[in-house]
């Protein structure tokens, strides 16, 4: 490890034993909704279920049918369903004026005899400033892991999917240690409330509860007192952050810091934080190659095509292809050289979800963190990371890779990009008129 981490976490972190079959990897979201409605339909102890949130849709309406059947057919199922309070008590994106997801968890409860609690948790009093992105299906003792949340395009119900990584790794411990961390660091809070009965209390009322939640989060951390450092084998640990130079971006950092051969990095929303971009910098200085896969602004989850009516969250997709271009501008240099490969994912009109990080041949990190300033300092994040360094998980890690790259071409030269010039008028004058009053720089920050 590079000397310049003076307190490095990585060759500290403590991780629960695997064996290579252990850990499955799903192909797609279509197999994905397969297997966690096969996997509920079977569990016989508990279910917790963590996103950001459930959907009132056909799939969403399909994973709810089946917690309660669930739990109807055994009763002493412990279920859970946790998601982010301000997100299920807001409708979607610019469909005007709606009750939220939480009215449907209200009358699914009111409708069923089988009880299936949801709570919500509020990682801020703003959703703008902090949302509950953990990921992490606890079934038994497994754990579907991730960073999609519950609807038909995350699920693949219909023709579209919004495409993302699927792994499913049998280990009681690490099942253990994520559900004691959702029972006792969330679920216990006086914050954390119940979205499926009715007289929510308002947020501004749960002010000081929720400040407390975040300090206490702050220094929280998952259960590993039954894993072991670094011992040699195949081993799994979870990692959990919230807030500035918390454990899990810093071990990110360490990371790319740790890379000395291959890096490859996913993010659906090129908006890199200073600390990554300084080490993948450093990476490259030392002769490290480097892929990143971003989504194309058309495959963005919020692009609108120019067709139809502007709204402010469409320039989004716009603002991270500035940042990649300048990014691409800056590096060409080593993009001719072959040593960085920038690389866009584009499969019609579906979108892309992507995250995590392969470095070398030993780690490999499932995480839903964006790799954003919001992920590294706003929302509650958390990831695993696989630590493979004997080479015993390389075939499945092959393939996947091969999977994501499936979609994909890369950027031969920063010019393939677009400029505000040629961008929708709508979205170039919203742009033109953020930057002139000096905010992009904060836009950066929060989205």
């Amino acid at each position: 490890m590079p000397s310049f981490f003076k307190r490095s976490l990585l060759p500290k972190l403590r991780g629960f034993p695997l064996t290579p079959d252990a850990i499955g990897v799903l192909s797609g979201a279509a197999e994905f909704r397969r297997c966690l409605l096969e996997k509920i339909s079977q569990a016989t102890q508990r279910i917790y279920i963590v996103a950001l949130y459930l959907q009132q849709d056909e799939a969403g309406q399909e994973i709810y049918d089946a917690l309660h059947a669930a739990k109807a057919a055994r009763p002493e199922l412990d279920i859970v369903v946790v998601v982010d309070w301000l997100r299920a008590q807001r409708g979607l994106i610019g469909a005007g004026k709606q009750p939220g997801n939480s009215a449907w968890y209200q009358a699914m409860t009111q409708s069923h005899t089988s009880v299936v609690p949801v709570y919500g948790v509020p990682v801020q009093t703003r959703e703008l400033f902090g949302v509950l992105h953990l990921k992490g299906f606890v079934i038994d003792d497994g754990v579907l892991y991730s960073g999609a949340s519950l609807n038909n395009v995350y699920l693949h119900k219909f023709d579209k999917y919004r495409f993302d990584r699927y792994h499913l790794i049998d280990n009681k411990a690490l099942a253990d240690s994520m559900q004691h961390l959702v029972e006792h660091g969330l679920v216990a809070s006086k914050a954390v409330h119940r979205l499926d009965l009715p007289n929510l209390p308002s947020t501004r009322s749960l002010r000081n509860d929720i400040g407390d939640l975040r300090s206490r989060l702050k220094h929280a951390a998952y259960d590993t007192s039954a894993g072991s450092v670094a011992n040699g084998n195949l081993s799994v640990s979870p990692l959990l952050g919230v807030g500035k130079n918390n454990p899990l971006s810093r071990v990110i950092c360490e990371l790319i810091a740790s890379a000395q051969h291959q890096l490859t990095i996913c993010t659906p929303y090129f908006n890199l934080p200073l600390p990554v971009t300084r080490e993948i910098n450093r990476a490259l200085a030392r002769g490290v190659k480097i892929d990143i896969i971003v989504g194309d602004k058309t495959a963005n989850d919020f692009y609108i095509p120019p067709s139809e009516p502007f709204k402010v969250i469409a320039a989004l997709p716009y603002l991270y292809e500035i940042s990649l271009r300048r990014f691409a501008k800056r590096h060409q240099s080593m993009i001719d050289s072959g040593q960085l490969n920038l690389h866009l994912w584009h499969d019609g009109d579906n979108t892309y979800h992507l995250k995590g990080m392969w470095v070398d041949q030993r780690y490999t990190l499932l995480t839903g963190n964006n790799l954003n300033p919001r992920a590294f300092r706003l929302d509650l994040e958390n990831g695993l990371l696989i630590d493979d360094p004997k080479g015993e998980w390389l075939e499945p890690r092959h393939i996947e890779l091969a999977e994501i790259f499936q979609h994909t071409s890369r950027i031969e030269r920063y010019q393939q990009l677009q400029t505000l010039l040629e961008y929708p008028e709508a979205v170039g004058k919203f742009l033109r008129r953020v930057s002139r009053v000096r905010i992009e720089r904060l836009l950066y920050r929060i989205l």
